[in-house]
């Protein structure tokens, strides 16, 4: 999010009462960040391969429908891991033949439902080959791109609970696994109808270098299948995604076009025209672009250090409160007005408001002294927080807005979840069913 509209945006956010005392936390998405973000992947692409090209969003990164929408309008598909993510993409519009399923854990129902509607589907591992086997044989029709996830095993990175490529990840068949690539082989020669290989190295805290160690890894895989099946029976290789995001300052980096370029280099074989393409990016296309705001409700000191009480905590920013060294957060200052805040820096604690110790957004950060009643902005949040909310405490989902900046510096801004009332709170809580426990 450029640091010029995001200041404009906090500030037209105060004057408009998004922010305010009945609604102490709002979360914005910079709209003209996410469509440059979406551009740049088609452009990195679109650079070292004249191959067609799906770039899939990968739902889970914000499952808003709104957000899905505004990425199908700029060309992307969606990669989805649940019913309930493949009923949000195609709430918002985006079409089968633009939808990929991937999760390691299908029913038979959902594989069913994926094949009748025309969604390209990657399937896990052994087990679930076998249920599309069946599947397969008993439609009439020719089915849709059915794919086989490989674990290229290349390793991790610094975070290990997104590290998707280790020698013992949950995903994908394990491709050094003792006899494992001779039984890749013989799957796809056995299967006519399996024509894409899928691989997902990338994650945050992953090197470029060992994504495209991954990739390579797929690529000479499916070369191999190709020869010894005597014809292009792979089409198409899905990448995955996992491009990290810097969340330490402003820069967008790395960027889609180093990546590109990089596996060009690597992998040139991959961009030659004979394969289709497919990508799975998240994080990397929203992160910069969102900002949570919230108000400081209380200040304090405890123990010597400054305490600033405010009501974004936990319920936004699940994995940074639980993993903060894995997960820190950039935090700036603005006074009631929704003006940045001035004056000498003070470590400062920035507290959430849930009932546990922990529910930190920052600790002994330095920032201007704050105040009830100013504004902090937990910034880089556009995936993975306050799309995914966590209902500890029973803290209602905050408002989500979408916003541009108007040539004459107005902003405007567009409803993409409303806040959730107490009364649904109360709703999904059982309340209709107040008496089922105590009725005979």
């Amino acid at each position: 999010m450029a640091p010029d509209r995001r200041d404009q945006a906090v500030r037209a956010a105060v004057e408009h009462a998004l922010l305010s005392d009945s609604q102490p936390v709002v979360a914005l998405l910079d709209t003209a960040g996410v469509r440059a973000s979406a551009a740049a992947l088609r452009a990195a692409f679109a650079a070292v391969t004249d191959a067609p090209v799906l770039h899939a969003f990968a739902v889970k990164a914000s499952p808003l429908v709104p957000v899905l929408r505004l990425l199908y309008e700029e060309g992307l598909g969606a990669e989805v891991a649940s019913p309930g993510e493949l009923a949000l993409a195609r709430a918002a519009g985006v079409p089968p033949r633009m939808t990929v399923l991937d999760s390691p854990a299908k029913t038979v129902a959902e594989l069913r439902e994926a094949l009748d509607l025309g969604i390209a589907v990657n399937a896990d591992n052994p087990q679930e080959l076998a249920r599309l086997d069946t599947l397969v044989a008993a439609r009439a029709t020719t089915p849709p791109p059915v794919g086989l996830r490989v674990n290229a095993q290349v390793g991790g990175g610094t975070i290990d609970a997104l590290s998707t490529a280790t020698d013992t990840s949950k995903f994908g068949v394990a491709l050094r696994d003792p006899g494992a690539r001779a039984w890749i082989v013989r799957a796809f020669l056995d299967r006519p109808w399996l024509t894409r290989l899928h691989t997902h190295s990338g994650s945050q805290g992953v090197p470029l270098a060992r994504m495209a160690d991954g990739v390579r890894a797929v690529y000479e895989l499916a070369e191999e299948i190709n020869e010894a099946a005597g014809r292009r029976q792979v089409d198409t290789i899905d990448l995955g995604g996992g491009l990290p995001v810097n969340f330490v300052s402003d820069e967008e980096t790395p960027t889609y076009e180093e990546y590109a370029r990089l596996l060009a280099a690597e992998v040139p074989g991959l961009f030659d025209g004979r394969y289709g393409l497919v990508t799975e990016f998240g994080r990397s296309l929203l992160a910069k672009h969102g900002t949570v705001l919230a108000r400081v409700e209380y200040t304090k000191t405890s123990g010597s250090r400054p305490i600033a009480v405010t009501h974004a905590g936990v319920q936004v920013a699940t994995r940074t409160v639980y993993a903060p060294a894995s997960w820190p957060l950039r935090i700036a200052a603005y006074d009631a007005k929704g003006l940045p805040k001035e004056g000498p820096a003070v470590d400062q604690d920035v507290a959430g408001p849930a009932c546990f110790a922990g529910d930190l957004l920052a600790v002994a950060r330095p920032l201007p002294r704050l105040e009830p009643g100013d504004v902090v902005a937990a910034l880089d949040t556009g995936a993975y927080y306050f799309a995914h909310h966590y209902a500890y405490n029973s803290l209602p989902r905050p408002a989500v807005y979408g916003y541009t900046v108007r040539p004459d510096g107005t902003v405007r801004f567009a409803a993409v979840r409303p806040p959730q009332p107490v009364a649904e709170i109360v709703a999904e809580s059982g309340g209709e069913l107040r008496d089922a426990l105590v009725a005979e």
